[in-house]
């Protein structure tokens, strides 16, 4: 009778022990725990269930031949309506001591496909068996649709840490949270499913079952291409878009991932991209966090779509060309509660010590690197969305935060590691870890790191003592050029510096060159209201920029509405302002981009070398009086060097000399002044280099450069040829 009280309560330690078919010599008792039934039988035997007196506890006993092992109940409820299902506490443990171990281990790359709601078959029977990790419970249950949200009804067998319990006859749709009690006092808590695929839009927090089938990808071309390709010396230019303020539909709601693959597919692909970042779209419960604070770590956002339509929006940009990486955020979550904060009572995901535990700054939780289930969960979701969801690469947010123990942390605030320095041991070894794993997995695809500090050898292997990312953004180059352009242009040859010095490490990573969404928030304005000037210059200004990124030594990267010169800060609320495009000088600044795009891929020297210091070349840096700067780009033995003159003065240099490496015809590739791009239209026509020495180069040439623009040359293929063959 105490059991069954307990059952009543929720708090039965062990409801195995107690409900199902249990042995007793030649007989069979079966117990069924139905809140709210009437009354109740078992079909197979076609015999009704004793109630216990004061209690929804159901008893039947007979002969153990009769019984199958997996039996149904019937019962009628107090209104008359009838329930048949299978007993789910006939059932045994369905995970494997072998998914255990490994999960335990944190070496379950695949603990979405154990942990979390799946359907399945158990002997021919369907339904969904239910896993949590919970290792401080006292009791877990599920509550959902199929049970009227009673946390009495499905407690979970405990296996170790982990509960699961396989219950037939739940349903792809139906809605579900775990109901977890810390503690015996009966207080409990409701969490959604860490690893759940799918969840009700916000402000409900239920997860939902998904359909557990295989999707057939059409992308073999681009996979097989990606895996043997180089990435290093390939073209990257990348578009950066928050896919709920690019477009809206005519309602003003959010466009589906179908709607958003015929469309910004088409976009993306005439402007010349070679991949589109998302930023996050992991599950999260508050539009203004843009994704950085995520709940749902192997599900896309439901304000587009499930998983099987993200699935089909990445296969439809593989088959148009177009990668898609992930803005991916291992270094923090939110204190929601229906989410990762205190999951089981303890601090389980979050680091125990109260001087690791929390982003004040931020208001969130840090991840326990070093406990292998936490670990564990952060490889499984970048393997989920690389492997199940065919993503290209993996843009790893807030890299420092994870890195330093006295990240955003006053003196006081944190402590040393055992070696009394201020670096985060368990953090590094799990980057480490994380991008020796994708990358011996999943060869090509790309591993970023947003990087903010002087971190050495992000981007070098681990065997090198790296962190073994592909790449770090050079936050140094956007924040020098930035102040550097936002700078009166007859002040500019005061700060020349700013030009120059990022060359003195540009090749000690490898580095792209990002112009992201963090420089059009928080009161910063939009790129072109940061240029100085009246409304020409700042055109001016901003086209400048774009020819200077897309000529330096680096993969690009992009922030929506930069390439069409929005106006206003980026709002999350609303979308871009696409009627700009009505102006000259917006349709100006996005053909820019394109040319500058399509240059960029189709000319080696801008790609090849990016990496390397052969790949760049001062002919001068010292111009800081009239603020020119001058330098040339090789590629391949074989590819056509191209020379980038860029005049960041507000004044025309009529006849400015600069050297040049072979003699012979030259002709103007781009001039960021023409006037397809809204510019003056002062342009040069094919220039003549003559054997008269300037800038330590053999030749040299006159050409003018109006004010604010940058310009590119390329020598004539036949002269650049008949040097190389001499």
């Amino acid at each position: 009778m105490i059991d069954a009280t307990l059952l009543h309560e929720g708090r039965h330690p062990d409801p195995f022990a107690l409900l199902g078919r249990h042995g007793c010599g030649n007989q069979a008792i079966v117990r069924v725990f139905l809140p709210g039934a009437q009354c109740a039988w078992l079909i197979e035997v076609d015999r009704p269930l004793r109630r216990l007196a004061n209690t929804d506890v159901f008893e039947w006993q007979g002969p153990a031949e009769i019984l199958p092992t997996h039996y149904r109940l019937a019962w009628v409820d107090a209104t008359g309506q009838k329930f048949i299902v299978h007993d789910p506490y006939s059932f045994a443990p369905q995970l494997s001591l072998y998914d255990l171990h490994l999960f335990n281990e944190g070496r379950h790359l695949h603990a979405y496909r154990v942990l979390g709601a799946h359907a399945r078959a158990v002997n021919d029977i369907t339904g969904v068996l239910f896993s949590v990790w919970a290792p401080n419970a006292h009791r877990v249950s599920v509550v959902g649709d199929f049970n009227g949200w009673d946390r009495r009804q499905h407690l979970l067998r405990r296996r170790g840490s982990v509960w699961e319990l396989f219950i037939p006859g739940v349903a792809i749709g139906m809605r579900y949270q775990f109901a977890i009690d810390p503690q015996e006092s009966g207080e409990f808590l409701c969490k959604s499913d860490p690893y759940g695929r799918f969840f009700e839009r916000r402000p409900a927090t239920a997860s939902i079952v998904v359909d557990n089938a295989v999707y057939v990808w059409r992308d073999e071309i681009w996979m097989a291409r990606r895996r043997r390709q180089d990435w290093t010396r390939v073209p990257l230019t990348v578009y950066e878009v928050h896919l709920g303020s690019w477009q809206r539909d005519e309602q003003g709601g959010y466009l589906s991932y179908a709607d958003l693959a015929q469309r910004l597919v088409a976009y993306v692909s005439a402007l010349g991209f070679t991949h589109i970042e998302l930023m996050p779209i992991t599950e999260h419960p508050l539009d203004a966090s843009w994704g950085y604070q995520p709940t749902g770590y192997f599900a896309p956002t439901s304000r587009h779509g499930a998983v099987s339509d993200f699935r089909c929006f990445v296969d439809y940009c593989h088959q148009a060309g177009i990668g898609v990486i992930l803005d991916w955020v291992p270094g923090h979550f939110p204190k929601d509660d229906h989410g990762l904060a205190r999951f089981d009572g303890a601090y389980l995901y979050e680091h125990e010590d109260p001087a690791r535990r929390e982003h004040r700054g931020w208001g969130t939780l840090v991840f326990n690197y070093g406990r292998n289930q936490v670990k564990n969960f952060l490889l499984a979701s970048a393997c989920f969305w690389l492997e199940e969801c065919h993503l290209d690469g993996l843009r790893v947010d807030a890299v420092a935060s994870m890195l330093y123990l006295d990240y955003a942390r006053d003196s006081g605030e944190w402590a040393p590691n055992p070696f009394g320095g201020n670096e985060n041991l368990e953090a590094i070894a799990f980057l480490r870890e994380l991008n020796e794993i994708i990358h011996r997995r999943h060869p090509g695809v790309l591993m970023i790191a947003e990087e903010s500090t002087a971190w050495p050898l992000v981007t070098r292997p681990s065997w090198m003592g790296g962190l073994g990312f592909g790449m770090k953004w050079n936050m140094g180059w956007m924040h020098d050029t930035l102040e550097y352009l936002s700078i009166d242009p007859a002040l500019r040859r005061h700060h020349h510096e700013l030009l120059t010095f990022g060359l003195l490490y540009a090749f000690t990573e490898n580095f792209m060159l990002p112009l992201s969404h963090d420089e059009v928030v928080h009161g910063k304005g939009s790129l072109l209201t940061r240029m100085p000037g009246d409304r020409p210059q700042r055109f001016a200004n901003l086209r400048l920029l774009y020819l200077y990124m897309w000529t330096y030594p680096g993969k690009k990267f992009l922030f929506m509405g930069n390439e069409i010169a929005q106006e206003r800060e980026w709002d999350h609320a609303g979308m871009l302002d696409w009627d700009l495009l009505s102006q000259i000088e917006h349709r100006g600044i996005q053909r820019l981009i394109c040319d500058l795009n399509h240059l960029y891929r189709s000319t080696a020297s801008l790609y090849e070398q990016e990496f390397v210091q052969e790949g760049f070349q001062w002919l001068d840096c010292h111009d800081a009086a009239q603020s020119v700067a001058v330098y040339l780009r090789h590629g391949g033995s074989e590819s056509n060097p191209v020379i980038v003159i860029l005049n960041f003065a507000a004044t025309s240099r009529i006849g400015y000399q600069i050297g040049v490496p072979v003699p012979g015809l030259y002709h103007e590739v781009l001039n960021s002044d023409a006037s397809c791009y809204g510019g003056g239209g002062m342009v040069n026509e094919d220039l003549y280099a003559a054997p008269i020495f300037c800038m330590g180069q053999p030749c040299s040439l006159l050409l003018d450069l109006p004010p604010l623009t940058g310009i590119m040359l390329m020598p004539h293929w036949n002269s650049y040829r008949a040097k190389s063959c001499s």
